[in-house]
């Protein structure tokens, strides 16, 4: 998308905002937007997936719980910000980008099973991370045996090893639920995404502070 078209693009002041609060570049949330919902904010899966962004209802409240983004999962600055902070939340798990954009379509659930255990990611999954390459400068998904499970330390809990996802009906939580419902990827295709030279790698998460900083400071998370 061009500077001028962007800058004039209804969300344009959304996605700047939520950007800037999570550390990640416009045009990964403009690509993500035109993946997931292909620019509609009344777009809504089969699953349940909700917005622009297509936020799962369990996701949606534990972002908003985190984030303080209110209690209309439809507004689209809402919306916005909380996919924009889900990505972040992958990147800060994977820190890797097509990594954390199969988690985003498949839930961490489903990455971790295919990194730890080999489990095959979805044909789907692998073909939504790959088609933000041309524009992101991403690689496809690559195996598990190039890129090792993030080494995490259980003695130590963290807020970002709490439970992220709803319990299921018979009281149990399996770690899939997504951010976003997957859609077929030729249903998805145009809002076009601002244009970025190739990343030389992942963004360092912001690390100011003030009223508008990063992260509210919680003692634990609670629930994509």
């Amino acid at each position: 998308m061009p500077a001028a078209a962007a800058t004039a693009h209804p969300y344009a002041v959304h996605v700047a905002e939520a950007a800037q609060r999570f550390g990640i570049p416009e045009a990964w949330i403009w690509a993500v937007m035109r993946a997931e919902s292909n620019g509609d904010p009344a777009a809504i899966s089969r699953a349940g997936a909700m917005g622009l962004m297509q936020i799962m209802p369990g996701t949606w409240a534990g972002l908003t719980a985190r984030y303080g983004l209110g209690d209309n999962p439809w507004d689209e600055r809402a919306n916005i910000h909380a996919g924009a902070a889900y990505l972040r939340e992958m990147i800060d798990r994977y820190h890797d980008l097509p990594t954390a954009l199969a988690a985003y379509n498949a839930g961490p659930g489903r990455v971790d099973d295919w990194r730890q255990r080999g489990r095959p990611l979805p044909a789907e999954t692998i073909a939504y991370a790959a088609q933000f390459a041309p524009n992101l400068g991403t690689s496809g998904i690559a195996s598990p045996a190039v890129v090792p499970a993030v080494p995490r330390a259980p003695a130590t809990p963290s807020w970002r090893d709490a439970a992220l996802f709803v319990l299921r009906g018979d009281g149990a939580s399996d770690g899939n639920e997504t951010a976003a419902d997957p859609a077929p990827i030729a249903q998805r295709d145009s809002i076009s995404s601002a244009p970025v030279s190739p990343p030389s790698g992942l963004p360092p998460r912001p690390t100011s502070s003030g009223s508008h900083g990063l992260f509210v400071p919680l003692s634990g998370r609670s629930e994509q």
